[in-house]
């Protein structure tokens, strides 16, 4: 009974060194990251505390561009490529994300990401854009085009998160934020960070496996460690996402619902509940792609959005 007692006192201890042997990565400084991963017109501009990373790329038409939970401005890559000839594309890190790193206050709820959307605006004194975002940057997106609508021309929904109970078929929480919801494994994911949980998600938002190289990952795992980046991912999990939908009624502006067909992470029928409650919509449905349509297939998404954004350009030239 005594050797079993003692056992189960030592065990706790002999994981949790194995833990820390094989999974224990250390915060990487922003200054390494930004070495490593910043672009040749990447910019940063000082924003309530943060160092906000930002790219401008193109002329035309702006179109403000906001990435999901995890991400960084690099999943619109593809983007910036194919449409820098039409378009002055900005892309932007969110707070508790990417090179722009925690919120000072560590404040991630809509409002607030809403809010850090109308400080960046106001800096590149942008008087009016079309806005694009997914996953979370979706959500960001319809919040601030329902709050500040005076400033949004077009309004475009890649697979956009905050529909109640949008998170799965599963009605579960993807498994990196339900690890981060749980007190146990979120102490151990400031410290413990295995590369294989980010590859894992990011098999579940491609369709095409064969996509996630191991650039792609390393990518995604170096980012997560930039000092602050897992204490806010813990903090941005644990923070409701549950906004009033009802002001999805109010967004006027033409609206390009983009959603993958095989998004595991938000289903496919919120496409349709997006479509419904919006009353100036247009929903195309892209077979054999996930949860990241611009960075899974960036030429046909680019595509699809610049002739629609040109249609209602021409459309609201016509008007005037």
């Amino acid at each position: 009974m005594l050797r079993n007692l003692r056992w189960l006192l030592v065990a706790p201890v002999l994981v949790f060194m194995l833990l820390a042997i094989v999974f224990f990565e250390k915060d990487r400084s922003h200054e390494a990251l930004w070495e490593r991963f910043a672009y040749s017109d990447s910019r940063s501009v000082e924003l309530n505390e943060m160092p906000v990373h930002y790219r401008i790329l193109g002329q035309g038409k702006p179109l403000l561009l906001l990435h999901g939970t995890g991400a960084s401005l690099h999943t619109w890559d593809g983007w910036m490529t194919e449409l820098q000839d039409s378009f002055q594309l900005i892309a932007v890190d969110l707070p508790a994300f990417g090179l722009t790193g925690p919120h000072p206050e560590r404040d991630y709820s809509i409002p607030a990401y809403v809010d850090f959307v109308k400080d960046v605006v106001d800096e590149l004194a942008l008087d009016s854009f079309a806005l694009a975002g997914n996953s979370l940057g979706g959500l960001i997106a319809w919040a601030y085009t329902a709050k500040h609508p005076e400033k949004v021309t077009e309004l475009v929904l890649l697979d956009a998160a905050g529909l109640p109970g949008a998170n799965a078929a599963s009605d579960k929480p993807p498994l990196p934020m339900r690890l981060a919801q749980n007190p146990l494994t979120a102490a151990m994911l400031k410290w413990f960070t295995p590369r294989f949980i980010i590859k894992n998600s990011l098999l579940d938002v491609y369709a095409d496996d064969t996509k996630v190289t191991d650039e792609l990952v390393d990518r995604y795992f170096e980012m997560s460690l930039r000092e602050g980046n897992r204490q806010a991912f813990i903090d941005r999990s644990n923070t409701s996402t549950l906004m009033d939908t009802s002001l999805l009624r109010s967004i006027y502006q033409p609206t390009l619902i983009l959603w993958g067909a095989q998004d595991q992470w938000i289903p496919l029928s919120d496409a349709t509940r997006f479509a419904n409650l919006l009353p100036n919509d247009t929903l195309m449905v892209l077979e054999e792609v996930g949860h990241v349509p611009m960075e899974e297939v960036p030429s046909k998404t680019a595509q699809i959005t610049r002739e629609w954004l040109n249609k209602n350009t021409r459309q609201h030239t016509q008007v005037d």
